[in-house]
């Protein structure tokens, strides 16, 4: 259950998909008109996009689920959170709903794990909105590898919520807080050690070293994004991001010459949460022009 301030937040009806892998998908589905699917990234969940779904709902079908082990899903200890494995949830929840000439809406891990999907099924997929993601393989922080080491890593994320306390201390810019109940609703689906176990797989999910697995995957997919260069693509960017820097932008831009792209100096890696009130009229103009 969600507290009364969140819920306030969040008033959407909960749905659940039963995948096949034995486990419930929560995603909110909200309004009617062409699809919109938002994938969220590590550590938020879908309260990530709430106020684009409230100011689009009223024209256009809003879908967001939550990955597994995130916000309202199932939270399995024995499932193995894999970047594959998570695009194949979100494949399943295209078919059941069979969405077609779909909006893509992503942030962070969303952005691998949604462009994944649209390779394995271009036809369903229209026109793309991306936020602070990356599908290239460039240097990140030293502070991921840290959060690698054995126990430490454990400690920080599980232990303390580390990754999630970090989100929203990044996001109170300029001496502004971010409001206690937005607090409370990043917070309420990670209350325990076991519930914020997919957070710590996420970070282990990153490719730093050579030899890790979703190397090759990252590189199949970053060869294969010119099978979508013909669709239209707005880049929204928060540049104070300490993880996803100006070169990841720049990426985007090699490989979307023709996108729309709008940088924010003032937005860090949260920008959706901090700078809606510019995004939605972008998004709304966006949606408009390439309908």
């Amino acid at each position: 259950m969600l507290p009364p301030g969140v819920r306030a937040l969040y008033p959407f009806e909960s749905h659940h998909l039963r995948l096949r892998n034995g486990y419930r998908m929560h995603y909110v589905d909200e309004g009617s008109g062409p699809a919109l699917l938002m994938l969220h990234g590590n550590p938020t969940w879908s309260f990530y996009y709430r106020n684009l779904i409230l100011g689009l709902r009223s024209h256009y079908r809003c879908i967001a689920p939550d990955h597994l082990g995130c916000g309202l899903s199932d939270k399995p200890r024995d499932w193995s959170y894999g970047i594959s494995a998570h695009t194949d949830n979100v494949c399943e929840l295209l078919t059941h709903l069979d969405l077609r000439d779909v909006t893509l809406v992503t942030h962070d891990w969303g952005g691998p794990i949604g462009y994944l999907a649209a390779i394995r099924s271009p036809e369903r997929f229209a026109r793309f909105i991306t936020f602070n993601t990356a599908v290239s393989l460039l240097p990140l922080p030293g502070l991921l590898t840290v959060l690698r080491v054995p126990l430490v890593g454990p400690l920080v994320i599980q232990g303390l919520n580390g990754m999630v306390r970090a989100g929203l201390l990044t996001s109170s810019t300029k001496g502004r807080r971010v409001a206690r109940n937005v607090r409370a609703g990043y917070l309420a689906p990670y209350d325990s050690w076991n519930h914020r176990l997919a957070i710590l797989r996420f970070v282990q999910e990153i490719p730093l070293d050579g030899g890790h697995p979703n190397r090759a995957l990252l590189t199949e997919l970053e060869q294969r994004l010119h099978e979508l260069s013909d669709r239209p693509h707005l880049v929204i960017w928060g540049l104070r991001d300490p993880v996803f820097h100006r070169e990841y932008l720049a990426a985007w831009r090699r490989a979307f010459p023709g996108a729309e792209v709008h940088a924010f100096e003032d937005a860090s890696h949260w920008v959706v949460e901090e700078a809606t009130e510019r995004i939605l009229p972008l998004s709304r103009a966006f949606l408009a022009r390439t309908e």
